[in-house]
């Protein structure tokens, strides 16, 4: 991505990440949506800082929301499609937890929608939640995806499957 390139999100995120986050005494979603993707810039810069590693650039991650933490949200662009919406959805936790929580933004809609959000699909302190559909994510996901209909566990499993050297990839980026 060039520092020209538009900064929006595609029309499924978009209307995604427009419906309201719950995380109230630590049930729902722990998600906090970025106004659009962080600039290449600013995706270099946090990479460097996350990994201390000063050789990197943020052109491989399209970041678009972090958890309470400070963990983000962002398409890992792995495939050879430079489409934001046809690469996996990845999470990089603010302690080092890492994962790939989708296999692209159609199954991601389907994970929110079962009411799983990037951190919860990667936490390292426990299993995924318990399915709490959200009716308003459910609607966008039958919008934009509907033949990708999973529950949240399938859509985590099918992502770790394809891609499941996606942790070492990282590590080795660290110093």
């Amino acid at each position: 991505m060039t520092p020209a390139e538009d900064l929006r999100f595609p029309p499924a995120l978009a209307a995604a990440l427009a419906v309201r986050f719950d995380h109230v005494g630590g049930d729902g979603v722990d998600f906090e949506p970025f106004p659009a993707f962080l600039s290449p810039g600013e995706t270099t810069e946090w990479l460097r800082s996350w990994t201390g590693n000063e050789q990197l650039t943020g052109e491989d991650f399209r970041v678009f929301g972090q958890d309470g933490t400070g963990g983000y949200a962002a398409f890992w662009l792995v495939r050879p499609d430079p489409a934001p919406e046809n690469q996996p959805v990845v999470f990089l936790g603010s302690e080092g937890e890492t994962g790939v929580v989708a296999r692209d933004l159609g199954s991601f809609l389907w994970l929110l929608a079962d009411g799983v959000g990037p951190w919860e699909a990667t936490n390292p302190y426990g299993p995924v939640p318990s399915p709490h559909p959200h009716p308003e994510l459910t609607a966008v996901a039958q919008r934009y995806a509907p033949g990708l209909r999973a529950p949240a566990t399938t859509v985590i499993e099918q992502a770790a499957r394809e891609f499941p050297d996606f942790d070492d990839v990282i590590t080795k980026l660290c110093r």
